[in-house]
């Protein structure tokens, strides 16, 4: 009697919903939109009277901003992740043909349709983001191909340039004051080291493929410290202008939460690779836990008048 045959499966041609979320990352939009609130609440001005501003910015941040950036990355890193995670969307084949490009570049248009809404520098910082975005990861820029390069370009988009579009945009499109604009750059700066622990995952598609990151070029244990000294040392630098700004309980609780991170950064720097995540995982909610309690400090001196 004969075996009948195998049926098989028709090849995909369309992503199902659940691939499309996750090729967007939702676990990924938490950094820009609590850098976007850190901002709102450093701007001094009544929250609950601009509540819908705050929602319309919390969206353009996480779910269309940094969701657009993430497909793009899938993109154009789809070679690099069929060596170090087969299983996305794309090199897994879940998410067929050019139907991540096509996301990419539909989240792209709606992120900044969506900026509108938002007045002028809404808008500009939306461009600039996606403009860092693209030059991130598309070549021939493609600036991920470099780690100081292309983990200056997300810290500065993830952190600062939300804080200060945030800032900005409850300001009524004023620029940010001098406080605002440190912080939110010596933020930017400790989020260079937070890019690179997750450059640990891929060190080996990284090396194969020609991408620089920081362990590629520095070596685990190099770009360990260099990743804990980037965290560790604008903290500190944070909670001495906030001292000098005479806000000695903000700036004690961001030394504090700076040291409740040296024994996470004292395992790591043992075991880098095993290690990155657990540190991204503990130490990094205590890093942006002090960004908050600074932007609380810039609104008591708003509200003092003194900044």
């Amino acid at each position: 009697m004969d075996t009948p045959p195998l049926a098989l499966t028709p090849p995909r041609t369309r992503p199902a919903l659940g691939t499309v979320a996750e090729f967007l990352k939702p676990i990924t939009w938490f950094p820009p939109m609590w850098a976007f609130a850190c901002g709102v609440v450093a701007s001094g001005q009544n929250l609950s009277e601009q509540l819908g501003l705050l929602l319309l910015g919390l969206v353009l941040t996480g779910p269309l901003v940094c969701a657009s950036s993430q497909a793009v990355n899938d993109w154009f890193d789809r070679h690099v992740d069929a060596i170090n995670e087969p299983q996305r969307p794309i090199p897994s084949g879940r998410m067929p043909g050019r139907w991540g490009l096509g996301i990419a570049i539909g989240w792209t248009v709606l992120s900044l349709l969506w900026a509108t809404l938002m007045g002028p520098w809404g808008f500009a910082a939306c461009a600039l983001a996606i403009v860092l975005s693209w030059a991130y990861s598309a070549p021939p820029v493609r600036l991920k191909n470099n780690g100081w390069w292309g983990n200056s370009a997300c810290a500065l988009s993830y952190e600062g340039l939300a804080w200060l579009t945030g800032t900005a945009v409850m300001l009524g499109g004023a620029w940010p004051g001098f406080h605002s604009l440190a912080l939110a750059l010596l933020f930017s700066v400790g989020a260079h080291g937070i890019m690179t622990l997750n450059d640990f995952k891929a060190i080996e598609g990284d090396r194969r493929m020609g991408v620089a990151s920081l362990p590629v070029q520095l070596g685990a244990q190099g770009a360990a410290k260099a990743a804990c000294l980037f965290m560790l040392v604008p903290q500190g630098v944070v909670a001495a202008c906030l001292l000098n700004w005479q806000l000695p309980w903000h700036a004690a609780a961001v030394l504090v939460l700076g040291l409740m991170q040296w024994p996470l950064m004292a395992r790591f720097l043992r075991q880098p690779v095993e290690r990155a995540l657990s540190l991204s995982a503990f130490g990094v909610p205590l890093f942006v836990s002090g960004m908050m309690v600074s932007a609380w400090g810039l609104r008591q001196l708003q509200q003092m008048g003194a900044a």
